[in-house]
Parts: structure tokens; C-alpha cells; sequence
């Protein structure tokens, strides 16, 4: 944390002395960081942002992933695990020193545990936390003066899991639905600094991630055989071997982040979905939590009061008065 005030105040500082200095010297092509860029939506993204010019630096771990990234045009390869906090510590440093600043963010690294909540050992569900959880808030913190000095973007790579959950997803869906908090608190710090942050709410879409929970399972050798939830288990599975043949094309979710980044009044979310029946799923489960948290408690507000809050927010969100 100290590390992180000093980085910040220097980055304020410079701008107090000097306010022009910054546009003076603000590079025609702005810099964004994918982490977890070696396949699936990172990849996807990573290419689809230098493709239109800008340039990226593309976390990865893997020597023959490093290799592949930097053969493309406007990508640079860091070599970056979100769980090591030396790797991050040096691609921050190789960042700095490459002169071109930091615009964006992508917190797009993650992994996928299926498991029952009764059934995860402690080593899976601290290796889901870590990534998912633990991984956004390192990443984040380090990156943070870069983005300041930049008054630039953070993109937060959420989930319709944010909202939803269900049998053998819980621990997935934990790490989702802290991004939702993470992501609101983050965006009303950041607001002074000038720095937008979205959360990016994809459902299911070609990603890797139902392979890599997959190879998980088998690294783990773990098996659904005589759980109480073995019917649930077999049904995950069934689902997560059929993820990239059903599921909707990434470019989608590569887009939306686009749009976060770049576009001159980005939005705090950005459900993206292949499916109407997705967005239902989604839409409908928040509206009956926030029925059940309405209901027979003292302070309650009838249908006519709750129509008139529904209506505000939609006024509201189309950039109209309430």
C-alpha cells in the first residue's frame, strides 16, 4: 500500500506542477494492458485492439504463448501471472520504461472451479480466489498511477455470475459477484482521478474456460462418484464439454470492452450475452432478489412505489431527469 501512495502522489504531483505537461506529451496511440491474453477472450481482445492500431501489452505465462503474442503487430508480450507479485512488480517497470504510458486496463485473467461448496478442498478454493479475486485487486493496485497519470480506463472482466448461482458453481460465482462490489467501489474512487471503470457482465461464450475447469478436475483427479451431488456435478460437466461448440462467438465480448475503453461516455456495465434467454435469466434473477429483499421487512415499498423507482432508473440510465 505504501508502494501504491507513493507511485500515486508522484503521478499528482507532476500533474499539479505542470497541468499541459501531460497533453503535451500524451502518445497518438494509447497503450492498453490484456492480462490473460495467451487464449480465449484475452486473446481475442488483444487482438482485436491492435488490429484498429492501439497498442497492447498481452500478459501471459507461457514461453510458446510469450512467442506467439509478439509476432503480432502492436502487441508486446508480458510475461505476467496474477498470482506472482514479482511478475507484476516487472511489468510494471517494463511498462514505465517503454514510454507510452498506460490508457487501459483489461482485468480479463481467470480460472474456473466447478465443484460443490461442501465438497471444494481447501487448495481449489484457494487457487479460484486467488486468480479471480486476489489476482484483479494485485493487478489493479500496481497498474493504478499508470492509469491516473493517464486519466485512462479500467475494464473488469465480470460474469452473468455475478448475478447468478447455482449448485457446483458457487465458488465461481463468489469471485463474480465480488467483481460486482469491486468494480462499484473501484469507479467512485477513481472518479476524482478523472479514471472510468466498467464491469464487463459476459455469459457464456468460447472462452477456454470450460476446458481449462476440465483439466482442472482431472489434474485434481477428482470425481462425482457417490457426492450427493453427483447429479449436478455430471450435469456441470456435461455442459463445460460442450461449452465451445453452444456458445456465442468472443468477439462480442471483445467489442463491449472496446466500448468501454474507448468510447467518450463508457457505461459502468456492460451485460453481453449470445442469447436471449441468457439475458433473461440474468435480468429476471435480479429483479426477484430485489423482490426478496423488499418483502416483509419494515421498511417495504409497495408495486406503485417500486414502478416509480423502476421508472427513475430507466429515465436515468437513457441520460434523462428522473
Amino acid at each position: 500500500m505504501f508502494r501504491f501512495l507513493t507511485a500515486l502522489l508522484m503521478a499528482c504531483a507532476t500533474l499539479l506542477v505542470n497541468p499541459c505537461a501531460q497533453a503535451a506529451t500524451a502518445p497518438a496511440q494509447k497503450a492498453v494492458l490484456v492480462t490473460g491474453a495467451s487464449s480465449g477472450l484475452g486473446r481475442v481482445m488483444a487482438e482485436a485492439m491492435a488490429s484498429k492500431g492501439y497498442f497492447v501489452y498481452a500478459g501471459a505465462r507461457k514461453d510458446a504463448d510469450l512467442a506467439e503474442l509478439d509476432a503480432i503487430e502492436n502487441i508486446q508480450a508480458v510475461r505476467l501471472d496474477v498470482t506472482q507479485q514479482d511478475q507484476i512488480d516487472a511489468a510494471v517497470k517494463t511498462i514505465r520504461e517503454a514510454g507510452r504510458g498506460l490508457y487501459g486496463l483489461v482485468n480479463n485473467a481467470g480460472v474456473a472451479v466447478v465443484a460443490p461448496l461442501m465438497d471444494i478442498d481447501e487448495e481449489d478454493f484457494h487457487y479460484q480466489m486467488d486468480a479471480n479475486i486476489y489476482g484483479v485487486y494485485r493487478i489493479t493496485r500496481a497498474f493504478a498511477p499508470l492509469i491516473i497519470e493517464a486519466k485512462g480506463r479500467i475494464s473488469i472482466i465480470g460474469s452473468i455470475s455475478g448475478t447468478l448461482s447455482e449448485a457446483t458453481w458457487g465458488p465461481y460465482s463468489m469471485t463474480k459477484h465480488a467483481m460486482e462490489a469491486f468494480a462499484d467501489a473501484l469507479a467512485d474512487e477513481m472518479k476524482q482521478f478523472g479514471v472510468s471503470v466498467s464491469l464487463i457482465q459476459p455469459g457464456a461464450y468460447r472462452s477456454g474456460i470450460g476446458k481449462s475447469a476440465l483439466d482442472r478436475l482431472e489434474q485434481q483427479n477428482q470425481s462425482a462418484a457417490d457426492s450427493p451431488f453427483e447429479e449436478q456435478m455430471n450435469a456441470s460437466i456435461d455442459w463445460l464439454n460442450r461449452f465451445e461448440k453452444d456458445h456465442g462467438d468472443p468477439a462480442e465480448v471483445a467489442e463491449a470492452v472496446m466500448k468501454s475503453l474507448f468510447d467518450d461516455s463508457p457505461k459502468p456495465r456492460y451485460l453481453i450475452v449470445p442469447s436471449q434467454e441468457q439475458a433473461y435469466w440474468t435480468i429476471n434473477r435480479a429483479i426477484e432478489r430485489m423482490v426478496e429483499q423488499n418483502s416483509d421487512q419494515k421498511f417495504s415499498y409497495d408495486r406503485a412505489q417500486l414502478i416509480e423507482m423502476l421508472d427513475a432508473a430507466l429515465a436515468k440510465q437513457a441520460g434523462k431527469s428522473p
